[in-house]
């Protein structure tokens, strides 16, 4: 369903992409959809500051990522889901000798199932179906106008793509919000969850609890219009990566950044805003007790990722983040857990540490049987 706004109100959407706007402005921006059919309409100025608002080098892709390759083929899940008709992407990378079992992977806000390319190749050579599905809100999956994000939904959507492919137990592997995501979803269907791996996941600390301020979606929404690969680059190395890059990062930087400097830029913007809401408003650490199949924590000690904390006075940042406690207060609050630290890797060990990752992932796997 498309919205409809007054002209100057759509005029103003566009511009709030370009300049920092007053309170009252923000309130009276219009919704991303209006905003995005504005730009046609705007004057060659705002146009031109709009261009260079994006200025930063490098290829532009379309609201879901079109032109930029996966690497496996891509297929397409169609459903409909809170009346919205609905397209998750996904890969299905089967090995050539089987051995009986699924892994699926579930990508973190800043990623996409693409950055998973080491882990399904890895896990494919070892016998291991592979399914790497693109959320709904992210990467090659549809960016609805209206939807009312939260795991649970997310999770439903993912169990009816594994249900329409058959199957029927799998291992769910979650990197950071995956992770949130791969613990709802064990909680929700715990006979269907053969094995939870948890990759330095985000959730395991309630950042409101501990004095991370809220922000509104409409405030959210103006932060994320402001992306650039710059900030995107400089937000992974210090968070992510604890000082270091290197250059087989900056592939996944450009991935993120080429929707914001394509067309569909605001509802990219807009569905980012409404999933760090739900991110913000749905932390599963007071949950973790409740996972009843075996877990394989699997965590770079060098993180110190936080929803918000940027926007969190001084005293609250320094609480927030710290992996090292975060990681074995979760590995003791959750059942059948083992542990796995990793003391030189931070946010993402599977592309930090790829040949240390996938030793502990490949053997923790084997560690639980095809039939519990």
């Amino acid at each position: 369903m498309s919205l409809r706004r007054p002209p100057l109100l759509a005029l103003l959407s566009v511009c709030a992409a370009v300049f920092t706007v007053s309170a009252a402005s923000s309130a009276a921006a219009s919704t991303p959809a209006s905003a995005a059919a504005a730009v046609s309409q705007a004057s060659p100025v705002a146009a031109s500051a709009a261009a260079a608002s994006v200025a930063d080098s490098g290829p532009a892709y379309g609201p879901e990522l079109q032109g930029f390759n996966y690497p496996a083929p891509v297929q397409r899940f169609e459903f409909t889901s809170q009346g919205v008709p609905l397209s998750m992407a996904y890969m299905d990378v089967r090995p050539a000798h089987a051995n009986g079992r699924t892994v699926v992977l579930l990508h973190g806000k800043n990623f996409c199932s693409a950055t998973w390319d080491a882990t399904i190749h890895r896990l494919a050579d070892a016998g291991y179906r592979v399914i790497a599905p693109d959320q709904i809100g992210f990467c090659k999956s549809s960016k609805p106008e209206h939807y009312q994000y939260s795991f649970q939904q997310l999770a439903r959507n993912t169990h009816a793509l594994l249900e329409s492919l058959g199957v029927r137990e799998a291992t769910i592997a979650g990197h950071s919000t995956g992770g949130m995501l791969a613990i709802r979803y064990a909680l929700m269907y715990p006979r269907e969850t053969q094995q939870l791996v948890l990759v330095n996941p985000i959730g395991l600390e309630d950042w409101k609890a501990k004095g991370v301020p809220s922000l509104s979606v409409d405030q959210w929404y103006q932060r994320e219009l402001k992306t650039t690969a710059d900030g995107i680059r400089r937000y992974e190395q210090s968070t992510y990566y604890a000082g270091q890059w290197r250059a087989d990062y900056e592939p996944w930087v450009q991935m993120l950044a080429g929707m914001y400097r394509g067309p569909g830029k605001q509802i990219v913007a807009w569905n980012s805003a409404l999933l760090y809401d739900m991110i913000y408003t749905q932390p599963v650490v007071y949950e973790l007790g409740d996972l009843s199949m075996p877990t394989l924590l699997l965590i770079g000690q060098k993180d110190t990722t936080a929803i918000g904390k940027d926007a969190a006075p001084p005293e609250v940042r320094a609480k927030l983040g710290h992996y090292p406690e975060l990681g074995r207060a979760a590995a003791k609050a959750i059942p059948h857990a083992t542990l796995v630290e990793f003391a030189d890797a931070g946010h993402a060990p599977q592309m930090q540490d790829p040949d240390a990752f996938h030793k502990a992932l490949l053997n923790g796997l084997a560690a639980v049987p095809t039939n519990r």
